[in-house]
Parts: C-alpha cells; sequence; structure tokens
C-alpha cells in the first residue's frame, strides 16, 4: 500500500490529504525522502558537465519535493495538534534531519561546483534573482561549515546535531509543563471576574473533564485573570505557574539545555572564526552588529523604563488604597493596570470584548487585505488536521492566489503563542507553486453556542499574524529559497507589524466591531476611547520586551555564561530592571531564542522591525488614508511580493526612499520625550 506522504496527492490545490495520513506513516516516508533528496543531491554534484546555474542551483531548488510535504505536514502538525507519537518521532526526527543537512553542506563535489560559479558570477550573465539566490546558496554554505576540514567539519556536525536534539527537547518540555498546570476554581474564585473570562475557564474545564471552571496557562485565559481576579493570592499563584514553565526541576527543567545551547553556539561561531555567536548571527542581518542593536534596544529602554516606573508608583498607591501595605510585586501589575485604565480613560475590557468577536475581526483582516490588494477569501470545505481549522481559497481577478488556513483555539496539543507557516511556499522554478499558509493562535475556546470573544491584544495578534500570511500569499519570486518570509529575521515581522495598524483604522472597527449579542456596531464614544488608550501602559509592554531581547543579546556576545539564570539576573540588574515586572519571556521559557536558532541573538527584530512599521504606516497617512491605492500598490511591488529576492534594506529603500529613525517608534508607543 502507498504510503499516503509520498503518494500524488489528487486533492483541491494539493492540500495533504490529512484524513488518510496516520502517524505511522511518517517515519517511514521520511526515511524513503531523505534518501530520495539524497540521490538528488549526489546526482547533482556528480553531473560531468561543467557547473551551470540551470544544473547546479537550480537544479537544487528542485530537488527534495517529497521531503518538503513530509516535513511540511509533519512539523505543522507537530506545534499545532502534538501527541505523544509526534512527540517520540520529532525526537527521532532531529538527529537525523540534522545529519541530513550536513551531508548536503559538507558534500564536497557540491560546494565545489557551488565555489566555481561564484567565482565566475561576472560573466554568468544572470538575472538579479538568479544571482540572488547564488549569494545566499553559497553563503548558506561557507557559514555551515562547507569550507572546514577534518576534524573541525567532523565537530561542526556533531555540535548541530546536538542542538537539534535540544531544540527539540526544550519545546516539548515546556509543550509539557504548560499543558500539565492547572488550577480548579471554586464558585466563589470567580467573583469579580467578566462573564468571557468565566465562560473561558468553564469552556477550559469541560475540555479538561473537571466538572467544574478550570484556569490553565493558556495566554488568552490566565492574562485575563490576572487582569481581573481581586483574590490576590489566587493571581500569586497562577503568576508563578506562568512565569516558572520550564523552571520546575524534574524531567522537564529547561535550565541546562539553555546552558548547553549557549555553550554549543559559542563553539558553533568559533569553529568558523567567529568571536562568537553574536557576531556570527547578526552578520546576515539588517542590524549587521551586537553594537546596533544595543544602540537601538538602550535608545527605547530609558524613555520606556521611565513611563513604566511612573505608572508603578501611581499603581502602588492604589494597592495601599485597597489596605495592601507591600510594595507592588508582579502578580499586582496587570489587575492595578486594568483598574487605572477605566479610571483614566473610561475603558473596561469586559464592556470592549463583545465588541471583538472573532469571525467578524476574521472578516475585518480579510477585508482590508481586499481593499489594499484586492484579494478574496472564500471558504473551501476540505478535510483538516483539526475540527477547530479553517480553510479558504484565495483569489484575485478570478485567480487562484493561495490557500489560508485559520487555527485559531488553544488547545492542550498545541504549543503557546501564535505563529504562521507554510504547508507549501510560493516559486515559479523548477515548477510553478502557490503558497499554502497557515495561521495558528490561541484564543481562548468558548462553551458550546456562544460566540469567540478576543481581547484588544488577541486581535492584533490575529492581525500581525495575517501580515505574515500576505508576506507568504503575495509573494511573486521565481524561487521557492527567497520566498514569502525567507528574509533577514529583522525584516521579517515588518510586514506582520504593519498589519498591525489597520486594526486601529476607526472605519475598519466601525465596521466590524460589533456588539456579539445585539449586532450593534461600537459606539462612537467607545471606539474613541478604545483608540486613545491604544498606548496605554506601554512601559510596562516596552520594558517587558526589550529586557528579554537584551538577555538574549547578552546570552550570545562574548563567552558564553556558565550559569544562564545568573547572566539573566546580571543583565536586569545592569539596566535597572522595575521590580514589578519581569521578562516577556524568562530563559527557561523562551523558545523563541531556544527552541531553535530563528530568534537566537535576534528577538531584539521586533523593534527593529517597528521602526520602519511604524515609518511605513506614515506612508500611507502621508498619501491621504490607510487604503491609499499607491502606496499599498507600492507596499506589495517592493516588500510583500519580493521575499528574500533583494536585500532587505534596498526593498525599504525602493518602497519608502529613505530608511527611519527611532523616533516614529517612539512616537508610535507614546514614549517620545
Amino acid at each position: 500500500m502507498t504510503n499516503p506522504l509520498l503518494a500524488d496527492w489528487d486533492t483541491p490545490f494539493g492540500i495533504a490529504p490529512f484524513a488518510e495520513i496516520s502517524d505511522e506513516d511518517f517515519a517511514p516516508a521520511l526515511e524513503e525522502a531523505l534518501a530520495a533528496h539524497l540521490a538528488e543531491i549526489e546526482a547533482i554534484a556528480d553531473t560531468p558537465e561543467a557547473p551551470t546555474f540551470d544544473n547546479t542551483i537550480l537544479a537544487m531548488e528542485g530537488s527534495g519535493a517529497a521531503l518538503d510535504r513530509v516535513l511540511g505536514t509533519f512539523f505543522n502538525l507537530a506545534g499545532a495538534d502534538s501527541n505523544d507519537k509526534r512527540q517520540e518521532l520529532q525526537r527521532d526526527f532531529s538527529p537525523k534531519l540534522s545529519a541530513h543537512s550536513s551531508a548536503i553542506y559538507s558534500n564536497d563535489k557540491l560546494f565545489a561546483r557551488i565555489q566555481e560559479l561564484w567565482d565566475q558570477r561576472e560573466a554568468l550573465d544572470l538575472t538579479e534573482e538568479e544571482a540572488r539566490v547564488l549569494y545566499l546558496t553559497h553563503r548558506d554554505f561557507v557559514r555551515a561549515g562547507a569550507a572546514l576540514e577534518g576534524d573541525a567539519a567532523d565537530r561542526m556536525k556533531e555540535v548541530k546535531s546536538r542542538l537539534a536534539v535540544l531544540g527539540t527537547q526544550f519545546t516539548q518540555n515546556l509543550l509539557k509543563d504548560e499543558s500539565a498546570w492547572s488550577m480548579d476554581l471554586a464558585e466563589e474564585d470567580l467573583e469579580g471576574l467578566p462573564e468571557f473570562v468565566v465562560d473561558s475557564a468553564r469552556s477550559a474545564g469541560e475540555a479538561a473533564g473537571s466538572g467544574g471552571p478550570v484556569l490553565t496557562l493558556s495566554r488568552s485565559l490566565i492574562v485575563p485573570f490576572l487582569q481581573f481576579s481581586p483574590r490576590r493570592a489566587l493571581r500569586e499563584k497562577a503568576w508563578r505557574a506562568w512565569v516558572m514553565r520550564g523552571e520546575n526541576g524534574g524531567e522537564t527543567d529547561n535550565r541546562g539545555i539553555a546552558g548547553e545551547v549557549l555553550k554549543l553556539r559559542e563553539e558553533r561561531a568559533k569553529l568558523l572564526g567567529y568571536a562568537d555567536f553574536a557576531g556570527f548571527k547578526l552578520e546576515t542581518e539588517m542590524a549587521g552588529t551586537p553594537d546596533k542593536v544595543r544602540e537601538l534596544l538602550m535608545a527605547v529602554w530609558e524613555p520606556a523604563k521611565t513611563a513604566a516606573l511612573k505608572d508603578a508608583a501611581e499603581m502602588e498607591q492604589m494597592l495601599h488604597a485597597d489596605g495592601i501595605p507591600g510594595p507592588l510585586e508582579p502578580w499586582d501589575w496587570r489587575y492595578y493596570a486594568e483598574k487605572r485604565r477605566k479610571a483614566q480613560h473610561d475603558l473596561d475590557e469586559a464592556e470592549l470584548k463583545p465588541y471583538l468577536q472573532l469571525d467578524r475581526m476574521i472578516e475585518a483582516a480579510f477585508a482590508c487585505a481586499n481593499r489594499l490588494f484586492g484579494l478574496e477569501f472564500a471558504p473551501l470545505d476540505v478535510p483538516m488536521y483539526h475540527p477547530d481549522c479553517r480553510a479558504f481559497e484565495v483569489t484575485r481577478d478570478g485567480k487562484h492566489v493561495a490557500v489560508f488556513i485559520g487555527d485559531y483555539f488553544a488547545r492542550s496539543s498545541k504549543r503557546s503563542g501564535a505563529w504562521c507557516s507554510a504547508f507549501r511556499m510560493q516559486a515559479k522554478r523548477p515548477e510553478e507553486k502557490t503558497p499554502i499558509v497557515v495561521n495558528v493562535c490561541n484564543f481562548a475556546k468558548p462553551s458550546a453556542g456562544k460566540p469567540a470573544l478576543l481581547s484588544y491584544d488577541d486581535a492584533r495578534t490575529l492581525f500581525h499574524e495575517f501580515g505574515h500570511a500576505l508576506h507568504q500569499m503575495l509573494s511573486d519570486v521565481e524561487f521557492g529559497s527567497v520566498a514569502g518570509t525567507s528574509v533577514a529575521r529583522d525584516f521579517v515581522e515588518l510586514p506582520s507589524q504593519l498589519y498591525e495598524h489597520w486594526l486601529e483604522v476607526p472605519e475598519v472597527l466601525a465596521e466590524f466591531a460589533t456588539h456579539a449579542e445585539t449586532g450593534e456596531p461600537m459606539p462612537e464614544a467607545l471606539l474613541d476611547k478604545v483608540l486613545k488608550a491604544a498606548n496605554f501602559d506601554m512601559g510596562f509592554q516596552t520594558v517587558e520586551y526589550v529586557a528579554s531581547a537584551m538577555v538574549d543579546l547578552e546570552f550570545h556576545s562574548g563567552a558564553a555564561p556558565a550559569d544562564p539564570m545568573q547572566k539573566q539576573a546580571e543583565v536586569l540588574e545592569s539596566i535597572g530592571m522595575p521590580r514589578a515586572i519581569v521578562m516577556r519571556h524568562a530563559t527557561p521559557h523562551f523558545a523563541h531564542v531556544f527552541a531553535g536558532d530563528g530568534y537566537s541573538s535576534g528577538y531584539y527584530s521586533y523593534m527593529w522591525s517597528e521602526v520602519m512599521d511604524a515609518d511605513a504606516f506614515e506612508a500611507f497617512e502621508e498619501a491621504g488614508g490607510a487604503f491609499d491605492p499607491e502606496t499599498a500598490q507600492k507596499l506589495e511591488r517592493f516588500i510583500l511580493s519580493r521575499g528574500g529576492s533583494v536585500e532587505a534594506e534596498d526593498l525599504y529603500m525602493q518602497f519608502r526612499g529613505r530608511m527611519p529613525g527611532v523616533e516614529a517608534l517612539l512616537k508610535g508607543r507614546g514614549l517620545a520625550a
């Protein structure tokens, strides 16, 4: 019987036949796909003809199609709908995939062909995109250690294999800690909680079979609990569970893994001739050097800390007025911030939330994409990997553009956070491929018969991830290796953070923020309060983020710390971290940095991109409005469609005509002097 992962998929738009795939299919499919890909690579390396772009680089672009399908399916499921078997497979696959990558990057004959093309590049008459793909291919091989020999080459393989295993282990430990913890809530514990929080807790209890309401570590449940629960002891218990993920001792403790990862990364960088990992990693980013990253972060840190300390002093007075003599604690911040927001802006999230229905916010994201880029979204009735998923065909002028999948609700089988990934990337050569893109979120699922309601932060997350999806769906390049989000890490967040701005466009909220029960649009007075409060508590939000980015940067600058937790404490002390705020992601659950290399030395990239997104949205405002057609056309032409086919800075210059300064960011966050 043919393995469904390796068969031709006679499905709409080549969507994976999820209903036919079992977990037992993945291991044999991977073995066969790895072998097939390696055979293709060997054939390219052994080609008797002199190297050309087509017989080497283009051939590499077209290789591994079966492997891409197997891994695209597996890793999307492993992140969004894991189980014990998939976690076991992930642990088995990590060293195999690392060894496979090493076998390709250490193939001397293949690298010799690439090197010869690189040496002759001026005489090859390549298109701009072909030249870019050759440059990136050669650079990737060199940075992977292709030029290393002997013991150094062997050690590089060992280091990368071990890092792959540790990244998987870190992720799975975090998922176990998040899914294992819950707190039963008695009826009296629901006192003071808005109906939407009570409903989410009851729904979580139903899913867990507990017979009553339950608090879990789903961000969409625990954050509003910390905002609204007047029971300080319960807030402290919940907050401690939230911040202690990966730090509870035993088999799921991630502190030792973090230390080993940092040492191995330092060794990897030094094998390649770099002083430290930050220098190695940032070389290919827009920032270029650790010093430039520090400069940006510290330019934002001081005004953010000043604002946060001012807010903390006001909230501590509120704490004392409630008869609590001690200092403001981290588990108090969100509770008193919510009270303060209501007092200052007369804005109550319980009043706001019924206007932010999930279905209507999805409509809003689609409608903005339609007005800006002409995209249309039609529901698809196709089998998905989980019943919560929704699929849409994306078209423009009647022509198929992409498939978009939304997987919005939290569940114990899904890792925390929100992300965008692709089952298939766009390409034109060596064969035409349209993208299949998925947004994964962790919004609280309502009990049966009730609409899903979002916080304003949730709605912003939905728009953010959809911005990533647009970057994938509007990709229009020749080669899959530079398609969509295949860009510098500190550029990848530009489209996503930019798209968040459309949530705050008054006419968008006026049309789509309608009450879940009455269907009435958000009253103008409430809409006005929402927009005026957009930067409320921005000192806190900026401090918790920048602290995480600074710790990440210093972890990878210089020698790897012997004790990452001690290093974390030293960095926070050196920048004067306010006592009532903690890092957004403490080391043991800092998955951005330790689940893989993606954001290592690069967590700053959200802020680097925000400097550009604030400036980019100003381009629309200067042109006359958020839906100015010429500016939208330029955004698609110079950024969303080009992927990594051109250097990120050049793309931004083509769009805006100049690079922005940090002033636009500080103004956008309400932190400007």
